[in-house]
């Protein structure tokens, strides 16, 4: 049995039929994969960014309507984590930036995203402050995460902190309504 074993494989060893189609499965397999781990890539960050603005723009709505109330960094935090739905460790990934703003005279915030970023120390909250009425304040939400695949396709073009996070931003203007 054993030697009918052998002489089977060593003319499976001596056929080479299907080799053009192994080749071709070589080559075509790792850009096929390759295509479709960055599909889920972009699906998955698709769907983190569209949580992060809806969770941001139902906050900011609140925060305009509600003058009167004394809103902390942690409070809007909180709100925008609620209001996003499900974006994993959104309590400690998520850091916000709210600055008022001259419109006659409009600089914006800068150009560097404040973030948080884990594998560094703890830094202090950047341009937190409370509007008045009538006042434009500009709200910016940085969100990190960890991609899904991150040596391949999207996940690798990302560029990624200390800790191999990457960093998703969003802006919302809004007017402070009089009470």
């Amino acid at each position: 049995m054993i030697t009918r074993l052998k002489n089977r494989l060593r003319l499976f060893r001596k056929e080479d039929d299907g080799a053009i189609i192994a080749l071709e499965f070589m080559i075509m397999a790792p850009l096929i994969f390759s295509a479709f781990f960055m599909g889920v890539e972009m699906g998955l960050y698709s769907i983190r960014q569209m949580l992060l603005d809806r969770g941001l723009e139902v906050t900011t709505r609140e925060v305009r309507l509600n003058t009167d109330m004394y809103f902390e960094h942690d409070d809007l935090k909180r709100a925008i984590c609620q209001n996003a739905g499900n974006l994993p460790g959104c309590m400690d990934n998520l850091r916000l930036e709210m600055v008022p703003t001259n419109p006659r005279a409009f600089t914006g915030l800068p150009a560097t995203v404040d973030c948080v970023d884990t594998s560094q120390p703890v830094t202090p909250v950047r341009g937190w402050a409370l509007g008045k009425q009538h006042d434009l304040m500009i709200l910016r939400a940085c969100y990190k995460f960890k991609p899904i695949f991150p040596t391949t396709g999207l996940g690798a073009s990302f560029s990624k902190d200390g800790n191999g996070e990457v960093a998703m931003s969003t802006i919302s203007a809004f007017v402070q309504e009089p009470s």
